[in-house]
């Protein structure tokens, strides 16, 4: 396990909550110092506008309860929910904005972590 794999672990209590509302391809990229608005990025699948309001509302909830400050944007946007939580920015997408954004290729030589979601 190198640094950059922990620091992306630590995030870990917001990837099993937004699991356990049943996002999908969970995946944290560790931007480090190549971003200047996040250190890094999670970003999260949903199935519609309702899934992406119900993920965006418990990443809220859950970063909050760690002391997290947050702000959102892209609540009227129909693929796509931005949270923005000081060194950590939460990306929610419906499965046409996780494609159109395509942020894993953007960002293709970042640190990657693969939440594997345990039932």
């Amino acid at each position: 396990m190198n640094n950059q794999e922990t620091g992306l672990k630590k995030f870990e209590f917001l990837y099993e909550a937004l699991a356990d509302k049943r996002g999908f391809d969970i995946v944290a990229l560790d931007l480090g110092n190549t971003s200047a608005v996040s250190d890094i990025f999670v970003l999260v699948t949903a199935n519609s506008d309702l899934h992406m309001d119900t993920l965006r509302d418990t990443a809220l909830e859950t970063l909050r309860l760690h002391g997290y400050s947050t702000k959102t944007e892209g609540n009227d946007s129909a693929r796509w929910r931005l949270i923005d939580a000081d060194e950590l920015a939460v990306h929610i997408f419906n499965k046409s904005g996780r494609s159109f954004y395509n942020l894993e290729k953007i960002w293709g030589d970042a640190d990657t972590y693969r939440y594997e979601y345990q039932d």
